[in-house]
């Protein structure tokens, strides 16, 4: 392992708790307001996720706040006075500040300590996309390439990191702006599932329409299947919001295609589930471009 590279994630990227433990991973929270309080979504460690779900169900609308410029500088500084490299790979510009912000913090550290080495990149990614992206520039990482390696890595690998999605309650994309509230009313009447992507802008997108929950998590399934190579390995991660049947069934639908080597199954955590609500399905995997 190159131990002087330091890598930070936020908890956009889905990622389990025993990943952030690792030696040479940092954390960082964004905050989510939720029943009328301010709490961090720490990766699992005091926000509880099934309350947080069942929250969701009860009708709680929560809301997030991307991290500041102060909580950036809080985890560079300590790192800059300790010589570490650090690469911070944040969640994509097309949804949120956050990149901005810690791009000015580095810029701030770096008046401090004009030799700290930080390096923020833009993943273009959301939720475990993002997590895939750091987990796998954490492989190299632990296989002692350089960051000039690493960072060259992610780069050219961040945009072949497909993203698809689909909700059961169309009511939070409604609030999001992502459809208007009578294509949400005549969506729910109907049965209808909307399946969206992540665009090569990193932006959300619609992508189709289909009647119907299990239609909709096997579209996600046929994606994979019609866009990667079958003699390919692959790891694929998929997220769920506390509908853990659906992503296990997802696995094996995508498992039938015969090159998935590793499949990474997490909770999407507060930060995305604040904005997709329960019910989230959605399926991360690597191919030669997006849609």
């Amino acid at each position: 392992m190159n131990k002087n590279i330091v890598l930070v994630v936020d908890s956009a990227s889905a990622l389990p708790l025993d990943f952030i433990n690792q030696e040479n991973v940092i954390g960082a929270p964004i905050v989510c307001h939720f029943k009328g309080k301010d709490l961090e979504d720490d990766f699992g460690k005091t926000l509880d996720i099934k309350e947080f779900y069942q929250g969701l169900r009860e009708g709680e609308m929560p809301t997030t706040s991307q991290i500041n410029v102060f909580k950036f500088e809080e985890i560079f500084r300590p790192l800059a006075q300790e010589n570490k490299s650090v690469i911070y790979i944040g969640l994509s510009s097309g949804l949120t500040g956050t990149v901005d912000n810690a791009m000015r913090a580095a810029l701030n550290i770096k008046e401090e300590y004009p030799k700290a080495d930080i390096t923020i990149v833009d993943s273009l990614c959301a939720s475990l996309g993002l997590g895939l992206l750091c987990y796998l520039a954490y492989e190299n990482i632990k296989a002692g390439k350089s960051k000039e390696e690493i960072i060259s890595f992610v780069e050219d690998t961040k945009l072949k990191i497909n993203h698809y999605f689909t909700v059961d309650d169309l009511n939070h994309l409604k609030r999001g702006g992502r459809i208007s509230a009578s294509a949400a009313a005549v969506g729910t009447l109907l049965n209808v599932k909307p399946v969206l992507h992540m665009d090569r802008q990193g932006k959300l997108a619609p992508l189709m329409k289909v009647r119907g929950r299990k239609k909709a998590i096997l579209t996600l399934a046929e994606k994979f299947i019609e866009r990667t190579n079958k003699n390919e390995m692959q790891t694929i991660a998929i997220v769920h919001g506390d509908c853990l049947e659906d992503a296990l069934h997802l696995e094996e639908l995508c498992r039938e295609n015969g090159n998935v080597e590793k499949c990474i199954i997490n909770f999407e955590g507060p930060t995305v589930a604040s904005h997709t609500g329960a019910g989230l399905v959605s399926l991360y995997f690597i191919a030669k471009e997006r849609e």
